[in-house]
């Protein structure tokens, strides 16, 4: 990939990341949060709530379906509400309603309860993920802001191996209904003076202008893509070929880590099904830090497809061996590596692909795509586990999906 146009590398440490490295670290820590209680913290309160009221597994997983469906929808207008609000309310705001609705989730006693909870996430979530760090790196950052961003998002897996455990561990011991509170609390008086502190007011030159440069010579001869609207986004193929394969990944991702803790618990116990989870995250923040190191001059795509499939086989393994605790445990690693990616790396495409006046918008619509369809997965592989007996179903899913989305990635691309 050619970068003829980037300053030189001095430059751009002493000009971007002098001014926004604050707000990566702001923007780290409300990762760790929105992602340890609202994505990796799923996984737990569905084994968790099951436990507790017996209620099935597609039940509890259908409140995720709501939660992640409403938070599709949220996301196409967070680059509305971060212009009106600016980041700072924005972030700050998001973790302390996602906060709430665990702590209401947690105490939920009947179904219609767990679902209104879930709903209170979704704001909360919408807020603090994906779409709204990278919208708020965008102010900060240009030609660093793929580096900036999965800086930024190794949070997530921070989430997986701090808050995740904590919950699983403390679930265990005092019930949930004591422990989310009790780890919600004791995170927002962390997180909320590093936003408040870290997150000033946005430096006058934002996402447009010289980006639009730099793309294109990211991309090489190929002019980035320009949307003007929504409605022309949904009738792009340039727009599907991102937002299509990513979003059967998630769907498969996010559907074998809500299940992850009741998928090994039997052949893991408490103990281990905690450190199973943590290990994965590590991992996921382990391929994110290595890829990032590079992914700026790597065929984007190509990365991409490879995480699907590398995802793909260690589902494989772990179906292969269910009652070995090893490959239960490096299954769970060989699927981490490539969870931060599978994360950062839509929004790296749509930065290089699509023009910087398109960015906030394509970005918000992309995720929505995507959330609207991950949604789906936790409750069909709750549906698969409770049709069958068993969650061998479940990942045979998880790996169609995965290996449908590396085709479309590759083969529907821009030429």
């Amino acid at each position: 990939m050619s970068s003829v146009l980037a300053p030189p590398r001095a430059a751009m440490r002493t000009g971007e990341f002098r001014q926004g490295w604050p707000v990566v670290f702001a923007c780290f820590c409300t990762a760790t949060f929105a992602w340890g209680f609202g994505f990796y913290g799923q996984s737990v309160y569905l084994a968790e709530l099951r436990h507790a009221h017996g209620w099935p597994a597609a039940l509890i997983a259908s409140g995720t379906t709501v939660y992640y469906l409403v938070g599709a929808v949220l996301l196409t207008f967070v680059h509305r509400a971060l212009d009106w609000s600016g980041p700072r309310v924005l972030l700050a705001g998001g973790a302390v309603i996602l906060g709430v609705g665990a702590i209401g989730l947690s105490q939920a006693e009947v179904p219609w309860q767990l679902f209104a909870c879930s709903l209170v996430m979704a704001v909360g979530w919408a807020c603090t993920t994906t779409t709204a760090i990278a919208t708020t790196l965008a102010h900060w950052f240009d030609r660093r802001r793929g580096l900036a961003i999965s800086l930024a998002l190794n949070g997530a897996s921070a989430g997986g191996f701090t808050i995740a455990p904590l919950l699983v561990r403390f679930g265990h011991s005092m019930g949930l209904a004591q422990a989310v509170p009790l780890l919600v609390l004791a995170a927002l008086a962390v997180l909320l003076p590093i936003i408040l502190a870290g997150v000033g007011r946005p430096p006058e030159a934002s996402a447009t202008g010289s980006h639009a440069r730099a793309g294109f010579s990211q991309v090489g001869e190929r002019m980035p893509t320009l949307l003007n609207s929504q409605a022309q986004a949904l009738s792009n193929w340039h727009f599907w070929s991102v937002s299509l394969p990513f979003a059967l990944a998630l769907a498969a991702q996010v559907g074998f880590i809500v299940h992850q803790v009741a998928f090994l618990l039997p052949g893991l116990g408490n103990q281990g099904a905690g450190i199973a989870i943590a290990t994965t995250a590590l991992a996921a923040m382990a391929g994110r830090l290595v890829l990032g190191t590079v992914i700026d001059r790597v065929d984007q795509r190509l990365v991409s497809a490879a995480s699907f499939a590398s995802q793909a086989a260690g589902l494989g393994l772990m179906l292969a061996l269910p009652d070995t605790p090893a490959a239960l445990y490096l299954g769970s690693v060989v699927f981490g590596l490539s969870v931060g990616n599978v994360i950062t790396l839509p929004t790296l495409i749509i930065q290089r692909e699509f023009a910087a006046q398109s960015f906030g918008m394509v970005l918000g619509l992309s995720s929505m795509v995507g959330q609207a369809t991950l949604a789906f997965g936790p409750i069909l592989l709750g549906l698969a586990h409770d049709l069958t007996g068993g969650y061998g179903a479940a990942l045979i899913l998880c790996i169609a999906l995965q290996s449908i989305g590396a085709v479309v990635l590759l083969g529907c691309g821009p030429r």
